[in-house]
């Protein structure tokens, strides 16, 4: 197989220059406004992929970052509902640019100590919990195993896998309650 061109990680920060051509590929008018019914960062996640996948005409991969939206969480209100979009623009992702050998998928982290969990209300929650939960254990300092997923999946060594969101929790997510 030859080498693949460029790799994208997706961020929650994207230069609005960017023009969205993915939008009409889902036929979908997020509204251009920003405003809490289109969160910007579903729109950062089109228009990152819109601009990379010129690019990637031998294949790619594009990662995204996520937190599980499979049940809704103590404090995480909306961002639980954009998580949710977040999954599945993936799906779409995937089952658009799949043919052209480009792979989308999302690595659902556990709790990590960043600047953007002080936004969230009520992170200590998770912090407390988390680690005496998740059966292989959890530090929300390490955020090493989740940037491994992240190498790992935009590597060659998943050829075979898009449109899925691999945990990295530490197994919590696996746990009942």
């Amino acid at each position: 197989m030859p080498a693949q061109k460029p790799v994208v990680v997706v961020s929650r920060k994207l230069p609005e220059v960017v023009e969205t051509r993915l939008m009409e590929l889902f036929d979908t008018r997020l509204n251009r406004d920003d405003k809490p019914m289109s969160p910007a960062e579903l729109k950062a996640a089109m228009k990152l992929a819109d601009a990379f996948v010129p690019l990637m005409d031998r294949g790619g991969a594009i990662v995204g970052l996520d937190f599980d939206a499979a049940v809704a969480w103590p404090a995480y209100n909306w961002m639980g509902v954009a998580k949710s979009a977040l999954e599945s623009i993936n799906r779409y992702l995937a089952k658009e640019l799949g043919p052209r050998g480009i792979r989308s998928n999302l690595v659902a982290a556990g709790p990590i100590k960043t600047m953007a969990a002080k936004s969230i209300p009520g992170f200590k929650k998770f912090e407390d919990v988390w680690d005496e939960r998740a059966p292989l254990g959890w530090d929300v300092t390490n955020g090493e195993p989740v940037a491994r997923a992240v190498v790992a999946l935009l590597s060659d060594w998943f050829p075979a896998t898009t449109g899925s969101m691999i945990h990295v929790d530490g197994g919590y997510h696996a746990t009942g309650a």
